[in-house]
């Protein structure tokens, strides 16, 4: 007897997700909205304070200093923003990454293979673009990683803005794809902006991590009922912890990082199991988003972005800079480069296809958009070339550029496209009342 062939399934490139996956990104864009508006808010302030006649009460802000020189915490207001206020984003960072890795659909191979791959791509094409722009310049060279990193807020501020009626599946890519960019930012400041490492500090620091974890993960019930426990109890440790690691030299937003990995994902048996309710990682991320895209966000822009142009000299300097032609280039071309080329060869040469929900010019729309890049890569230009340097001042002017440019030819791309959808959206209209008049009609004569 003849067998019939046996008939493949395909895997989906950008797929919707599951429901409450959707739902819950979802959430996540809205607060991200909100941050990112103030975001761009704080950046511009900056900007027009740093260029104005009273420039100078901007810097001596910036510059002020304060904390305890003993424990090597007497820094300036800026340093505390990137340091300090900045570790707050990346604990936001450490619950999504380990939530989306365990619980969510990056959990899956098929379904995190696409973000994961795009995000490398993403991040490996600029550094590489940038590399080569300044192969000839040692002391420029070391902003390599400054165009890897998208900026979420910004980004998806973008989005909610030009793209009410974009499929769902491609803004879940655009987080998912974020998420998986700044665990590769984390990585590259980890290994290559720790000069040097003091052994000690970073060992004490294992003690309050160790115990801020077996609380964490043994009382997971009681800090997810409790609002006032993880401010009594896990702050202090958090604090401590985070001070140990900045004595050893290690970036301390790396243990905002370690700290959110370290909170449980999914809720134990004894107290209901995943079907329960919401993990203490989720409670976390629900208390402390506003806090992080509110406050902590926002106050770093405000203290990073105030770069002093000094005029059209100050532009024809910046602009003949490679450093600043590097990041411009990087981000604008390397970044969509790199996520549109990596998704294209993975649909190339696999048996996966893209979402029928989608085209490709959709797909490089936003990765076009995954060129701003803004609180991460204004980081690493302070951590490659010392805050207030020209260099560094040239590679923010660079950043504001790109993501400038890079939104407005995202928005060009995807204020067309979601029109279409709209469009379609609407001739799909159903006529719930059998009437034979389609529904949009009977709302626009009511």
């Amino acid at each position: 007897m003849k067998q019939k062939p046996v008939k493949t399934v395909r895997g989906i490139v950008l797929g919707r997700g599951s429901y409450t996956e959707a739902l819950r990104i979802g959430e996540i864009l809205r607060k991200e909205t909100v941050g990112g508006i103030l975001l761009v808010a704080a950046a511009v302030i900056a900007i027009i304070w740093a260029n104005s006649p009273i420039s100078d009460g901007y810097f001596a802000l910036r510059d002020f200093k304060i904390g305890y020189a003993p424990w090597h915490l007497e820094l300036s207001l800026g340093t505390w923003a990137a340091d300090g206020l900045l570790a707050v984003f990346f604990f936001l960072v450490g619950l999504e990454l380990k939530r989306e890795f365990i619980a969510g659909d990056l959990r899956k191979f098929s379904k995190s293979i696409v973000p994961v791959a795009a995000a490398v791509g993403g991040v490996a094409i600029p550094a590489v673009i940038y590399a080569v722009i300044n192969l000839s310049s040692p002391d420029t060279l070391r902003g390599w990683a400054i165009p890897t990193a998208t900026d979420i807020a910004f980004a998806v501020a973008v989005l909610a803005i030009i793209g009410s009626h974009l499929p769902s599946a491609l803004r879940i890519f655009l987080l998912t794809l974020a998420v998986v960019d700044d665990l590769l930012a984390i990585s590259i400041i980890a290994v290559f902006y720790t000069d040097e490492i003091q052994v000690g500090p970073l060992l004490l620091a294992l003690i309050p991590l160790a115990l801020y974890t077996l609380l964490a993960q043994k009382y997971r019930r009681f800090f997810g009922a409790k609002v006032w426990t993880a401010w009594a109890i896990l702050l202090p440790l958090g604090l401590i912890t985070w001070a140990l690691v900045h004595a050893s030299g290690v970036h301390a937003t790396v243990a905002g990082v370690l700290l959110g990995f370290a909170i449980p994902v999914i809720r134990s048996q004894a107290n209901g199991g995943p079907e329960a309710g919401p993990g203490l990682s989720e409670i976390f991320e629900h208390r402390f988003r506003p806090i992080s895209a509110g406050i902590a966000v926002p106050v770093f822009a405000f203290f990073s972005a105030g770069v002093a142009i000094g005029g059209w000299d100050g532009l024809v300097s910046a602009a003949t800079d490679p450093v600043a032609i590097g990041v411009v280039v990087a981000l604008v071309l390397g970044k969509p480069a790199g996520i549109m080329g990596t998704t294209w060869v993975l649909t190339k040469f696999t048996r996966a296809s893209l979402d029928r929900s989608l085209k490709w010019i959709d797909v490089f729309g936003v990765s076009l958009l995954a060129g701003i890049g803004f609180t991460v890569s204004l980081l690493v230009a302070e951590l490659s070339f010392g805050q207030g340097s020209p260099h560094d001042d040239h590679a923010k002017i660079g950043i504001l550029l790109a993501s400038v440019i890079a939104a407005l030819l995202a928005s060009a791309i995807l204020t067309t496209r979601n029109r279409q959808y709209h469009a379609v959206e609407l001739e799909e209209t159903v006529d719930d009342n059998h009437d034979g008049i389609p529904d949009v009609y009977e709302h626009n004569n009511d």
